[in-house]
């Protein structure tokens, strides 16, 4: 393990002696929640998934630095070990980017989302992060104001974000919106449509297509080069065998987004909630394609930033 507090920063991060080795040496690394081991699968599952995951990115051509929070510091790359503690320990906390310096503070263990993994992504020096799907606009959010931080975030780290769109359990059209309003770049990887996660298409159109691995990432390099100060949302859906038909869907998502309201669930439950009863309502068929989307994204994000890293070395020559 690798200990490094960037700058004049007084939080350290203990990278993985490969993760350590790749961001020194310009190799391709994608940067992976923990949030998945410790709020997802049950344990051994969990762990299972987890290592899946990070095969998943390796047969992309990238190294996996999985973000945890661990005794005050930031973990860049988990070990087996790691992953084992993090999978079988109950109660760890989930810890949005709001929630990381309270987190670090108190010295406490703490599993990574999107939000607070960009975070540490960014300061680790990793320009790509995959997740099976990012937070949007909640569904009632008019009145409700219910926003996943992910968004704000986006418009903050300079990290690429690879993900199969956002659940459809959202409300997509105003996460569209709001990413458009906040001049977050959407490019879909060969495809047309801005994806529902386990839903290959959410009916709306993305606002760019490319299909060139070299064309994206230099799409990603010439967004920063511009002087913007976030990130990148990159979709690809899930493959057509292993999506779920967005109507079939759409019919579970309502009623257990009923049963959300009347049994009093809110915040950052209600996606949990909901994602239960869809599942119990689907018979199980949604939970494997949430795995086969982790997995899915995983080995693209892997290839895209393995792309970005040929790029960086050929523009170095």
């Amino acid at each position: 393990m690798t200990t490094r507090t960037p700058g004049s920063h007084s939080v350290p991060l203990v990278f993985t002696a490969e993760v350590a080795a790749a961001v020194a040496d310009g190799d391709p690394v994608v940067a992976l929640e923990s949030n998945v081991i410790t709020h997802g699968l049950a344990y051994p599952d969990n762990a299972a998934t987890a290592r899946k995951v990070e095969e998943a990115v390796r047969a992309g051509g990238a190294v996996p630095a999985t973000i945890g929070i661990d005794g005050g510091r930031i973990l860049v790359g988990m070990t087996d070990a790691d992953i084992e503690r993090f999978a079988s320990t109950p109660g760890i906390p989930k810890v949005s980017s709001r929630d990381l310096p309270v987190v670090l503070a108190s010295g406490g263990m703490g599993a990574s989302t999107v939000a607070s993994s960009l975070v540490a992504a960014e300061l680790a020096g990793i320009t790509f992060f995959s997740s099976a799907g990012i937070g949007g606009v909640h569904r009632g959010a008019e009145t409700t104001m219910d926003i996943s931080s992910d968004l704000i975030q986006f418009t903050r780290s300079k990290v690429a974000v690879v993900c199969a769109g956002a659940k459809k359990i959202l409300d997509l059209r105003l996460t569209m919106e709001f990413l458009e309003t906040h001049c977050v770049p959407v490019i879909s990887h060969g495809f047309d449509d801005f994806p529902a996660f386990y839903c290959r298409s959410s009916g709306l159109r993305a606002p760019h297509r490319l299909d060139d691995e070299a064309l994206i990432a230099r799409a990603v390099d010439t967004h920063w080069a511009l002087g913007n100060p976030g990130g990148v949302l990159i979709t690809s859906p899930t493959r057509e065998e292993d999506a779920i038909d967005g109507d079939d869907i759409e019919e579970a998502i309502a009623a257990a987004l009923r049963g959300a309201e009347a049994d009093g669930v809110r915040g950052g439950a209600v996606t949990k909630y909901v994602m239960r009863a869809v599942d119990r309502a689907t018979e199980g068929r949604s939970a494997a394609a949430n795995m086969a989307v982790l997995i899915h994204t995983a080995e693209v994000g892997g290839r895209l930033a393995a792309a970005h890293a040929r790029l960086r070395r050929e523009e170095s020559q």
